[in-house]
């Protein structure tokens, strides 16, 4: 049968790393897992309850913006984090970020739109921009900038758009204010849209993030309860968009998805309440950060990205490998334990790097130090 080139992207390594990892698994092995972005604990366990209790009631659709009482609590949120003043209406719930990023995309731009990615950055950007007919256009960022785009790339690179994340995946480097207004002012100047994916905001440890909203309304802002809210496989996220927009994502997303799952919502507008079991598991993301900062260069993987927030470091392993997939590989068959490759994030330079994700239990994170350390010292002798 025939195809289209829009199916001709490449794979989520990450994914095929943890389907190796299940097959280590299924034959009997035990795996730490450090290689996927997902909180080891799961959606508050007093929202799950009242999701549960309320199950009785039908769920049928909603309305294609969601529920309005969980876009009212969102609106809320941003009172509550930053000091942010936000009118409910611009908030559209999605199918986790993943669908925000496709009614963002489409919204924004026509065919051979030319949107900035800055290397290393979450890959799925640039496989949906190319199977929805845009051009990544991926550039190089230094550790001076953070690895974070600079104003001087839209007009370089000639971009109708721009997607930056705070905190970045892979490297969980921030952007501070002025950056982020920098970069809103330089896509003002040039007329390219701006995207801030701020899906790890509230997994921060020693300063907290600021949102594109602080600088700009001009913005597309994307957010999910996937990280901090614990609810990766319940997919549901949200995004603020300017006020203009509105019906225009309204529409897209009416016929792409009639709406988000309810019971998701639900759950998700019960999980807004529930800080006091999210922050416990924020301060075993701050313990598990500070075993990994202390014993990754211990074990030979000294050259870290400044990690600011999120649950992840990136490691520069040029010094042990020519190639990050087939060490990673190394890695999962001698260590027993997943990491992901940097050619997930940067098909270029990725090869020299390796991401550690420590969403894990604590337990998980000293074997998984300990099986590190072993792996490294026994390939040195």
């Amino acid at each position: 049968m025939r195809s289209s080139n829009r199916g001709d992207v490449d794979p989520f390594i990450v994914m095929d790393v943890m389907e190796a990892a299940r097959q280590a698994e299924a034959a009997g092995r035990h795996i730490i897992h450090m290689e996927v972005g997902q909180p080891g604990t799961g959606a508050p366990a007093a929202a799950r309850a009242k999701l549960a209790a309320s199950l009785d009631n039908p769920l049928g659709y909603t309305v294609g913006l969601g529920l309005p009482e969980l876009r009212e609590r969102i609106a809320q949120l941003y009172v509550d984090w930053y000091g942010l003043t936000l009118d409910p209406n611009r908030i559209v719930i999605t199918a986790g970020a993943s669908g925000a990023f496709l009614l963002a995309f489409s919204a924004l731009f026509d065919n051979g739109a030319r949107v900035g990615l800055g290397l290393p950055c979450y890959p799925s950007y640039r496989q949906i921009l190319k199977a929805v007919g845009l051009t990544a256009v991926e550039m190089e960022t230094t550790l001076e900038a953070r690895f974070q785009p600079v104003p001087e790339d839209v007009a370089k690179h000639q971009l109708d758009g721009l997607i930056v994340a705070s905190p970045a995946n892979p490297t969980g480097t921030m952007l501070d204010k002025p950056a982020l207004a920098e970069l809103a002012k330089a896509c003002q100047q040039a007329g390219a849209a701006f995207i801030s994916d701020e899906i790890y905001h509230g997994i921060d440890y020693d300063k907290k993030p600021v949102t594109a909203l602080e600088v700009t309304d001009d913005v597309y802002v994307v957010n999910s309860f996937s990280k901090y809210f614990s609810m990766t496989g319940w997919r549901v996220g949200w995004m603020v968009v300017p006020e203009d927009h509105v019906r225009r994502v309204e529409r897209l997303a009416q016929n792409m998805f009639i709406c988000p799952s309810h019971a998701s919502q639900r759950l998700a507008l019960e999980a807004m309440n529930c800080d006091d079991e999210l922050q416990r598991n924020l301060a075993v993301y701050a313990e598990n950060r500070r075993l990994l900062l202390d014993g990754l260069p211990k074990a030979g993987f000294d050259k870290i990205a400044p990690p600011d927030g999120a649950f992840y470091i990136y490691a520069d392993v040029s010094e042990h490998t020519e190639e990050s997939l087939a060490f990673s590989k190394e890695i999962l068959d001698e260590a027993g334990v997943a990491v992901t490759p940097g050619r997930d994030f940067d098909h270029v330079d990725g090869r020299h790097w390796l991401r550690f994700s420590y969403a894990g239990s604590m337990a998980d994170m000293v074997e998984g130090l300990a099986r590190l350390t072993a792996f490294m010292e026994a390939r040195r002798r």
